[in-house]
């Protein structure tokens, strides 16, 4: 595929300093993310002495978005296909388009970690876990959670919802993906990794939701 679409200032100081031809490491992982787990991956910014490479003084999210010329590499795309987008946009994060398919709540990792390992014990479907290096996890649900969330909180009788540190990411929201650095704060990571049982299939947030709820406000309390 041929990008024609120019790349901004700060793109060409990242690409200076990280000059990446042939197949990386970022790019088999978001081979893996396409190909095996079926999921739409887009080249992301990423930080540079400070500086967003998207090149906007006034950036709102520095090294924690997508790029806004860079393509949306669709589930299926090949090595071969990640390897040429990769290399037009040497140094890019790695980003997946949540709402797709799935889903992301978002809480402390902290109380990520003791929910997950209870919902583990107790043999319930878990999907893909991720933690940020600002502290928070990314637990992967259905697509239509976000929305949902609310509702499906107060129906488990949580009367206060806003008061547990729990957030739904859904249509319109990005999550950097590991193996990248997320905001020049550090790699994003792992608490789960994806497997053939739940990566391509998450589960219904009402599945994890109670445990996740009731973790989050002993968390708080």
């Amino acid at each position: 595929m041929g990008f024609t679409i120019g790349i901004s200032r700060g793109m060409r100081d990242i690409r200076s300093g990280s000059r990446r031809r042939g197949r990386t490491s970022d790019g088999t992982a978001v081979a893996e993310y396409t190909g095996l787990w079926g999921w739409d991956v887009v080249p992301g910014a990423r930080t540079s002495a400070g500086a967003c490479s998207c090149g906007r003084g006034d950036c709102p999210a520095p090294g924690a978005h997508p790029l806004d010329f860079a393509p949306v590499l669709a589930a299926g795309a090949t090595l071969d296909d990640v390897t040429e987008c990769w290399g037009e946009f040497p140094g890019a994060s790695v980003m997946l388009p949540v709402g797709r398919a799935f889903d992301v709540i978002e809480v402390a990792e902290p109380a990520g970690c003791r929910a997950l390992a209870r919902l583990e014990r107790m043999g319930l479907p878990v999907g893909p876990v991720a933690a940020t290096p600002d502290g928070r996890a990314h637990f992967f649900v259905a697509p239509g959670a976000a929305a949902d969330l609310p509702g499906l909180l107060y129906r488990m009788g949580w009367d206060d919802p806003d008061s547990l540190d729990l957030r739904g990411l859904g249509p319109g929201a990005h999550i950097t993906a590991p193996p990248s650095d997320r905001g020049g704060l550090g790699p994003v990571r792992w608490l789960r990794s994806p497997a053939l049982d739940s990566a391509s299939g998450p589960p219904e947030a009402r599945l994890v939701l109670g445990t996740l709820a009731y973790v989050a406000h002993r968390s708080r309390a």
